[in-house]
């Protein structure tokens, strides 16, 4: 760095060319600890020898080379996870085997189904008995109330949301 600093160019290009395994070893390692795919730290390596290069001027040569430039690299590191949202990354491939199975909600039987129906307005109710009872689409049950099929949709939602409410259950 010294014979960088006094204008040696092959002597600074072999210093970064040395410092950047040490680096990216540290980066990675940073990375990691962070519970982060190592190999998205190139780019504070990079961000790490730019600031090296930026800053050179500033290393006082009476002290150690090797604080000061973990220094720079621990600021890059940190910088670079600060950027970076807040979720973690999980894989979730074998979630499925690990989770035990939801419980599937007590079928509503025909008495308390009409009783439930019946606590809806009702145009709420044509459209609950012709989507889910009678099996139509959303563009045939709105045909058939003479209605557009986005009102059809946003009325089975509230219905839905109030059956749900009726029930105990958590709408979604």
């Amino acid at each position: 760095m010294q014979a960088g600093l006094a204008g040696d160019a092959a002597a600074y290009r072999r210093l970064l060319e040395a410092l950047t395994p040490v680096l990216r070893a540290r980066a990675r390692r940073g990375f990691q600890r962070a519970g982060l795919p190592p190999a998205e730290a190139e780019d504070v390596v990079q961000e790490a020898l730019l600031a090296i290069h930026l800053k050179r001027h500033s290393w006082d040569s009476a002290r150690p080379l090797g604080p000061w430039l973990a220094a720079i690299l621990r600021h890059k590191l940190v910088d670079a996870l600060r950027r970076r949202p807040a979720a973690a990354h999980v894989p979730i491939d074998d979630l499925l085997e690990i989770l035990p199975a939801e419980a599937p909600p007590e079928p509503v039987r025909g008495h308390e189904l009409d009783r439930l129906l019946a606590q809806l307005g009702a145009r709420q109710r044509d459209i609950v008995q012709a989507l889910t009872v009678e099996g139509l689409s959303a563009r045939e049950a709105a045909q058939r109330l003479r209605m557009s099929e986005g009102a059809v949709r946003v009325a089975l939602h509230r219905a839905l949301k109030t059956l749900a409410l009726l029930t105990g259950r958590q709408a979604a």
